[in-house]
């Protein structure tokens, strides 16, 4: 198993290539037999520029791929992988038909691109569903052993065991046996978790993890992802790392700001009909208000006015503010679908044309709701330290119902590691998972927070 180990990123990255040339290979042959005669007979031959554009097709293509996630072959499910490549594809695809045209100086016929798509889909996820066939057969789900602390691992162990192509826990031990015990039972392992542990505990195991070449995965404490944000100083024989812990700089904070304005003028100019259709809807069904507002937080803890569709019923918080549950009673059948698709979203670009919000940032939590969650974790107004976002790190990598703690950790993360690149991913993922129903999903019944 460990000598094939080795071969196991060498065979990802084999496959990736191999779709990769194959999806370009497909699209040379559409550019030189169908769309380069009518260049040629249009008296506009483009001879020197057939690699540039076949070139700049690939580039296209292994962007977007990259971006979805459709490389991560033995990493994300085959149903994950597969919904990558159908949007890298169509993607790709419709920037190259933009590129087609621009080449031409006129608009071409977009059928072949069409064709092109589908045969691609055609070949592509078949291939996808062979390589993760065989990458299974090599590579088995490792056997883990998970350390806790104080706190229980059961809802870490539940949601590891929902990847059981990938990972299979097969025991559980208390960092309170004692080193000497944990070394002996962590070589029976294959690989290790290690579940909120207290830092003066993790780190002797961590480091022993280390020495015996064990693959260790880690809950990190909040002070780790300030960690992976901070700056490597070399001024002396010393390395020292330096934090500056105020969130985003004003460089950044201007490119981002003047980005929110372009995407949002955009975004309410190609969205007005949908904005209109499902506005009529919502008023068709019960006469209510169409728009709902209600007062959120945003960066520095200032209270704004979200705008959001209205996708309960009236007196949907006559008990007071709580989160939507699984199956909520509360919302109406148009509410439901516009929450599964995200679109009940779509009014607050004019909150981020106003500069209330941003594409890209935290959700914007409730100040009541906020505050409860700051009695349990102080630290949760760290996420305050940019704006509120329409989508972000903690929506595309998180679920509705994701525990505040985990929230926090993964809006930190992005807080910490922020690019104006990162924001661009973010804003096409958020593509991916409008087609994933569980991001969707409401606390249980028995919550009124997402707190467990």
């Amino acid at each position: 198993m460990r000598k094939r180990e080795q071969y196991k990123h060498l065979l990802n990255l084999t496959a990736n290539y191999m779709m990769l040339a194959m999806e370009t290979a497909m699209f040379a042959y559409t550019w030189y037999v169908i769309y380069y005669p009518m260049l040629a007979k249009a008296n506009r031959p483009w001879h020197r520029g057939n690699w540039a554009v076949i070139g700049i097709y690939a580039l296209i293509m292994y962007f977007f791929t990259r971006t979805f996630g459709g490389y991560r072959i033995g990493y994300l499910r085959i149903t994950d992988i597969c919904l990558s490549q159908i949007l890298s594809i169509f993607c790709a695809n419709g920037v190259g038909y933009l590129q087609v045209c621009l080449v031409a100086n006129d608009y071409m016929p977009v059928h072949p691109l069409a064709m092109l798509t589908f045969a691609q889909y055609l070949v592509i996820l078949p291939g996808v569903y062979l390589v993760r066939f065989i990458y299974t057969r090599l590579y088995p789900p490792r056997k883990m052993i998970v350390i806790y602390g104080e706190h229980s691992p059961d809802d870490l162990i539940e949601k590891i065991n929902s990847r059981k192509d990938k990972y299979n826990v097969c025991a559980t031990a208390s960092v309170y046996l004692g080193y000497e015990e944990l070394y002996t039972r962590i070589l029976e392992y294959e690989a290790v978790v290690l579940c909120d542990l207290p830092t003066s505990m993790r780190n002797p195991i961590l480091k022993f993890c280390f020495d015996q070449n064990k693959r260790t995965y880690i809950t990190p404490k909040i002070s780790d992802i300030i960690l992976t944000g901070t700056e490597s100083i070399h001024l002396f024989d010393s390395p020292l790392m330096l934090s500056r812990n105020h969130g985003l700089t004003i460089e950044q904070r201007f490119i981002k700001r003047a980005m929110d304005i372009v995407l949002s003028l955009i975004a309410i100019v190609i969205s007005s009909p949908v904005l209109l259709f499902i506005g009529l809807c919502i008023k068709l069904y019960d006469k209510g208000p169409v728009f709902y507002t209600q007062e959120r937080l945003t960066r520095g803890g200032e209270v704004f006015q979200i705008i959001k569709f209205r996708s309960m019923r009236m007196d949907s918080e006559r008990d007071g503010a709580q989160l939507a549950r699984k199956d909520d009673d509360r919302i109406t059948p148009v509410g439901r679908i516009i929450r599964q698709t995200h679109f009940d979203e779509l009014p607050q670009i004019f909150n981020i044309l106003k500069g209330e919000m941003s594409f890209v940032g935290p959700r914007p939590e409730r100040e009541s709701i906020a505050r409860e969650y700051e009695t349990v974790i102080p630290e949760f107004s760290f996420r305050l330290k940019v704006k509120a976002g329409l989508t972000g790190y903690a929506q595309i990598y998180g679920k509705y119902n994701t525990t505040p703690y985990d929230k926090l950790k993964l809006d930190l993360t992005y807080i910490e590691n922020y690019s104006f690149w990162m924001d661009l991913k973010l804003m096409l993922m958020t593509f991916k998972i409008i087609f994933q129903k569980e991001n969707t999903e409401g606390i249980d019944k028995q919550q009124r927070t997402a707190v467990k």
